[in-house]
């Protein structure tokens, strides 16, 4: 059997959708040996994509469109379903070949387009109100992250609960806890101290960088504590108005905007950071904090319902939208060695029961359900 999934998240330096995609591919390859699994983009893979190992049946197929093919979900990946007789299409992120026949299965990682549209660019919004509804329809099966995702799908895009299936991702295999002594060359070459706090994500408005920063602010304002405070990720839509406020901030010398890392260097600092923030006033699932857990850092993450799902009690939860709240939160955990370490030890645990070989065997299901549900 030939499976198909979109690899366009994998043209682009990987973020989240970008790990979903390629962790999922290579679980389900080595899951179903005898099976071929297809990630097909009609844009050139990142050189670290094609670099890196892969099993013997997942292949990157960088499909170079034609002129007519440059419309790649209604005429460029039907074309090549067809022309590779492929069983199965899996949209990783939000997207099937709306004129193919066969069988489809789409991803919706959240709904943040739609339930916090104040937060993305307006195009990409309107888009969204238009295409969310056409593919759900279309896709035979959805999956999505969380239970509470799942909700929403059904709520708002009308989608039939039986059509549709959560699965919860996982931290990849090489997010694993590192003694202090092999962080050392990554923080330095980064130019992090050894005493900081750690955000990991897109610099956007959905992710409530402000809120961090004015609760750091209060920290460093009213006690003696001066750990830095790390920034890791790319900028995104609108970043301007954290970026203007902390160059008017008065603990702006102590944030460092480390920009993109990759994940050996994100795994040194999960590692060693005195507490990892995830402050994200919504999110699908959000993986940065299992990932943070399954290297044993403390968490305090936002009391939001997808991420409360995934990280149970083995996370300090609070409201994103308090500043005094997370700043409480930040100094209980700085100066309580045995509360941090107990919650370093809760992360690990929690984290263990995640893996990418369960997500891509709840997939393979789907993928079952989906062809059974198109077989005449």
């Amino acid at each position: 059997m030939r499976i198909g999934l979109d690899g366009m998240p994998l043209a682009q330096p990987k973020t989240g959708v970008g790990t979903y995609t390629l962790e999922l591919a290579s679980a389900l390859a080595g899951l179903a040996p005898r099976e071929i699994f297809e990630l097909v983009s009609p844009l050139p893979y990142q050189g670290s994509i094609l670099a890196a190992p892969r099993p013997a049946n997942l292949h990157l197929v960088y499909s170079k469109p034609t002129v007519l093919g440059r419309h790649w979900w209604t005429i460029g990946m039907p074309s090549y379903i067809r022309r590779h007789s492929l069983e199965l299409f899996h949209g990783t992120n939000y997207e099937v070949p709306l004129r193919a026949s066969g069988p489809s299965v789409i991803t919706i990682h959240d709904l943040s387009l739609l339930l916090h549209s104040n937060t993305h660019d307006a195009r990409a919004v309107r888009r969204a109100r238009m295409r969310l509804p056409l593919m759900t329809r279309k896709a035979t099966c959805v999956i999505t992250p969380s239970e509470q995702v799942c909700g929403e799908v059904c709520e708002h895009l009308q989608v039939h609960p039986d059509k549709v299936f959560a699965i919860p991702l996982a931290p990849g295999s090489n997010f694993v806890r590192l003694s202090t002594d092999k962080t050392i060359e990554c923080r330095r070459r980064l130019g992090i101290a050894d005493d900081f706090l750690l955000f990991v994500g897109t610099v956007e408005p959905r992710k409530n960088l402000s809120t961090l920063l004015r609760a750091f602010e209060w920290v460093v304002r009213s006690t003696e504590l001066r750990p830095s405070l790390v920034v890791a990720g790319q900028m995104g839509w609108k970043p301007d108005q954290f970026i203007s406020q902390l160059r008017k901030s008065a603990v702006r010398d102590l944030v460092h905007l480390a920009g993109y890392v990759s994940d050996d260097d994100l795994r040194a600092l999960y590692s060693s950071c005195r507490i990892f923030i995830y402050p994200s006033i919504y999110e699908g699932f959000g993986l940065p904090p299992l990932e943070a857990m399954a290297c044993g850092a403390a968490v305090i993450a936002s009391r939001v319902p997808s991420v409360a799902e995934a990280n149970g009690h083995a996370v300090r939860l609070i409201d994103p939208h308090d500043v005094d709240e997370l700043a409480q939160g930040i100094v209980e955990l700085l100066t309580d060695d045995s509360l941090r370490q107990s919650l370093s030890a809760a992360a690990l645990q929690h984290a263990s029961n995640f893996s990418w070989r369960h997500t891509a065997a709840a997939t393979l299901e789907v993928y079952a359900q989906a062809i059974k549900l198109k077989t005449p």
